[in-house]
Formats: C-alpha cells, structure tokens, sequence
C-alpha cells in the first residue's frame, strides 16, 4: 500500500531560530512543563508570532525546551528555542510574549541562535534551599558531613523502575550562609547535569541519610542559573553568550 502524504503545500520554511530564558515564580512554580508549553503556544498565537510547523498529518510547532527544572521549584534560568517562518526582532518578541504569558511567568532575553547546542552548553545548575526551621550552624555542620563523603546514593522511582545512584560526585560546591534570621538558613549549590538528573530534593534525601537533617517545612527552591561549568570558580556561564557574540560579530 503507497504511504499517504498529507494534502497541500508544505508548511513555511524557518527562516530564524531564536533561544529564549525566562523566569519561574511565584505560584507558577508549582506549574509543569505541559502546563508552561500549553501557557506557551497560547501566548504565542495572541502574539501573533509567526511560527514555524512540523509537517505532516499532525503539524506542531517548532519548539525545543532545554532541561527544565522539576515541578515545584522556582527558576531564573529556564530554556527554550523557538523557530520562526519570518525574521523578528528579538527584543519585541521578548516583550510580546512577556505580555502575553501569565504573571510569574517572565521572559527575561530573546536572543538570535547561533551555531552549537544549547542543550550541550546546559553542563551545571545553581541552586538556592530556603531552609526556614533551620539554623546555620546545622546547616553548616549538614554541609561539612556531606562533603567528606565520597558517595551518597539514593533511590528514586522512574518510570521503569526505582533507580539507585550517587548525589555527591555531581555536586561541584555546596556552601551555607545565614538567612533573614536566626531561624532560617541557606543551602547553596552547584549541581553538575547527569543522567540520572540529580534533583534538589535527591540531595536533601541524602543530606538526611548522611546527618540526619530535616527541615521543619519544605524548602523553597531556587535554580538561579544553568549554564557552562566553570570548575574553577564552581559556578556556571551565560549559556546565551555565545549567541551574542555570533550575532555581534
């Protein structure tokens, strides 16, 4: 039997691809990632952008997401590219579609794609715990036990299974500071990408395991950044620069 071919002409051709880093917050934190990209193609529609499709039977829109952060947790530094049938100006796109999205859900840059990868430049997160009920000095002492450790396992549940794996070689840094007061600390880290993905809530498992810490209530978790390790200063790179400096070259 010949293999059918969707009626009428193919779709528009991209003609641009563009990155975008918006923000999580707020109650909009606790959205997923099929309820931002349903939130997405809405606000893209009413911005009138000019989106480039899939073909096929069941076109869809050329969009990519980039290691999105687990439901639940706030983020300054979420990813996705879009590709689009007409060339845009990036910073209008940014404000349209800021315009458009729920409030707590903030575009923060719009840049033109370059060459390369923004899913490989994703190498490592920052993280930030609230930990209210928590003092700094067992913060402190949580951070310093988990650090002398040479491995940490914990178990999660995915969709084939429970899984077992180490949390403490992917932890490049992990500092406490004091928060607001003496009954809140801060648990700040940085995160190497892995498969499994070490989440927040791994790490916090096993800070349990090694020191027996429990915070009182949960954490409110931070991403503040997701970019290129910088092993030295333990911390991560705009993962857009090099798009800025193709488009300004």
């Amino acid at each position: 039997m010949a293999r059918r071919t969707p009626e009428g002409p193919p779709p528009p051709l991209a003609v641009q691809k563009l990155r975008i880093r918006y923000a999580k917050r707020g109650r909009l934190r606790f959205s997923s990632t099929r309820d931002f990209a349903r939130a997405l193609e809405r606000a893209l529609r009413r911005s009138g952008v000019p989106m480039a499709f899939s073909a096929g039977f069941h076109p869809h829109p050329k969009i990519s997401y980039a290691n999105a952060a687990p439901t639940g947790t706030a983020s300054e530094a979420e990813y996705f590219e879009i590709s689009v049938t007409e060339r845009v100006d990036p910073e209008a796109l940014r404000l349209a579609l800021d315009g458009a999205l729920p409030p707590d859900l903030d575009v923060i840059e719009v840049v033109q794609a370059g060459p390369g990868s923004l899913a490989e430049r994703l190498e490592a997160s920052v993280w930030r715990l609230e930990m209210r009920g928590v003092d700094l000095a067992t913060l402190a002492y949580a951070v310093e036990r988990f650090l002398a450790v040479e491995t940490a396992e914990v178990t999660r549940m995915f969709k084939t299974g429970a899984k077992t794996f180490d949390v403490r070689s992917p932890v490049v840094s992990m500092a406490a500071t004091g928060g607001e007061d003496d009954s809140c600390a801060i648990l700040q880290m940085v995160v190497r990408h892995t498969t499994p993905s070490v989440r927040p809530d791994d790490i916090l498992t096993a800070l349990h395991a090694v020191t027996e810490l429990r915070p009182p209530v949960p954490p409110l978790v931070t991403r503040l950044a997701q970019g290129p390790l910088l092993t030295a200063a333990a911390g991560v790179a705009d993962p857009l620069a090099a798009d800025k400096d193709a488009v300004g070259s």
